[in-house]
């Protein structure tokens, strides 16, 4: 169950809340009937996330990542269990920059788009507020004019994350947001994501299988292991003082690396 609140005194800063939440999956021939077997993915995970909190979530590839970010911003259905939201909600930056922008609009259509599906502001101001924004994110007003073929990976990042900011989220769900981006520019996606952290307070959940990439930009860190998320704390918890056997094995397989 996909949910808004306000949060009781005591949590007035917990944006995101998920309580006992278990997702399934049917397999291909029941996609369209319903009544294909059906797959748990994820198994009674709970978390918190607070405002302006930068959180990993760390895991091999297949262990329920994405679609845990999914059943956050209510993209998969097939779940039960509770996920609070608070009232501004949650936006995606996707591990593909090029696949998440549609190839036939400029820059500025695609991000003036979420503007003009609420309604809110008429074309002056949402010409301002996307100016803004591609400010926001280390580019200029010559961008709005491109398409996203006509940009580098880095760049179609930064407007990836422009979009994610368009409706003024509390929390972005950043999926291997720098996996498909050389190192050179991974670090600088990464400093630019810190920055908003920092200026606008805005809350992240970094989704990564990379555990050095965590640990450079998140405070706390969940690890999961088949649905599970088997261990939590601080950065310095999980890669100084590990408990889960898990959680051991994927920082020696760093170490070693």
């Amino acid at each position: 169950m996909n949910e808004s609140f306000e949060g009781k005194k005591e949590d007035t800063d917990v944006i995101l809340k998920v309580s006992g939440l278990n997702a399934y999956y049917r397999d291909k021939a029941g996609i369209f009937t319903g009544n294909g077997a059906r797959k748990q993915i994820l198994k009674n995970v709970s978390f918190e996330i607070r405002s302006g909190e930068i959180v990993g979530l760390v895991g091999e590839s297949g262990c329920g990542k994405s679609t845990l970010a999914k059943c956050i911003l209510g993209i998969v259905k097939d779940h039960d269990g509770r996920i609070e939201h608070a009232s501004t909600g949650a936006q995606m930056v996707f591990q593909d920059p090029y696949g998440s922008l549609n190839p036939a609009k400029t820059v500025g259509w695609i991000l003036e788009e979420p503007l003009r599906i609420r309604g809110e502001l008429k074309d002056p101001d949402r010409n301002k507020k996307v100016s803004e924004m591609i400010h926001l994110v280390g580019l200029d007003d010559s961008y709005l004019t491109r398409r996203p073929n006509e940009l580098s990976g880095g760049q179609r990042q930064r407007i990836c994350i422009a979009l994610a900011l368009m409706t003024e989220p509390r929390l972005i769900i950043a999926d291997e947001p720098v996996s498909a981006l050389d190192v050179t520019v991974q670090d600088q996606i990464l400093k630019l994501l810190l920055k908003l952290n920092r200026e606008l307070g805005i809350a992240i959940l970094f989704i990564s299988h990379d555990l050095k990439v965590v640990y450079s930009v998140c405070s706390r860190v969940m690890v999961m292991k088949s649905g599970e998320i088997v261990e939590q704390g601080t950065d310095d918890e999980i890669y100084h003082d590990p408990k889960h056997p898990y959680t051991k094995q994927l920082l020696a397989s760093v170490i070693s690396a």
